[in-house]
């Protein structure tokens, strides 16, 4: 069976292998390993408000990549951070680090048990609005929740935990595929599988899905982005 290469996210074609950097740190060699990823055919980069205290953010912006990769990040991680005010500051935090006057794609990192989810998305469209935000995701999120914000903001990219061993949320993944919503799973990796035969799996899986295996050496990127050639 032939994957395909590509998913589209909101306006943008982007290939199927993108790169986490939930352990990333801003120094010149993972500066450089950036850059070099993005050479290799890397084309989406993940990164988030809280992700190695702001670092990993501030070494995306320090490598100057010049939208040649979708730069994703998220805000509203913990209890009360989904407020519109704590939105607001996390997104003018991560521009100023990433060094951009908008952010690609920004999701909703988790659900604020304290704020509305309406609330929430409807801060973030107030930024899309404004152009400080290009699309709009959620993350660890139910098929629920994603209709919820629906009905106030499209959604563009959900991304949740899943893998070959880790499947709970199946029913997410087929309502994304029934919307043509990019499925951007996290933890790809963590299964008995070889890294190759988790990545063919979930490619083969379903064509919107997008993984996002971390990463911090150039040759697990080249390995990771061939699997797109299985």
């Amino acid at each position: 069976m032939s994957i395909s290469r590509t998913v589209r996210i909101g306006d943008r074609e982007v290939t199927r292998i993108g790169l986490g950097t939930n352990r990333l740190t801003n120094t010149p060699q993972n500066v450089d390993f950036l850059r070099a990823a993005v050479d290799a055919g890397v084309q989406l980069i993940d990164t988030a408000h809280v992700y190695s205290s702001g670092e990993s953010e501030a070494a995306i912006g320090a490598a100057g990549l010049d939208g040649r990769a979708l730069v994703a990040s998220k805000g509203g991680m913990g209890a009360g951070n989904g407020s519109p005010e704590r939105l607001a500051a996390e997104i003018e935090e991560s521009l100023r680090r990433l060094r951009t006057d908008r952010i690609d794609l920004y999701y909703l990192h988790r659900v604020d048990p304290e704020t509305p989810l309406a609330e929430s998305v409807g801060a973030l469209k107030e930024h899309q609005e404004r152009g400080q935000i290009g699309q709009i995701g959620l993350s660890n999120v139910t098929v629920e929740h994603i209709e919820e914000a629906r009905r106030v903001v499209d959604v563009a990219a959900v991304q949740n935990a899943f893998n070959f061993a880790e499947r709970r949320h199946e029913l997410v993944l087929e309502y994304c595929e029934r919307e043509e919503i990019a499925f951007v799973p996290y933890i790809p990796l963590r299964t008995e599988l070889a890294p190759r035969e988790a990545l063919v799996w979930l490619l083969q899986r379903s064509p919107v899905v997008l993984p996002i295996p971390g990463s911090l050496n150039l040759e697990h990127v080249k390995a990771n982005l061939a699997a797109l050639d299985a």
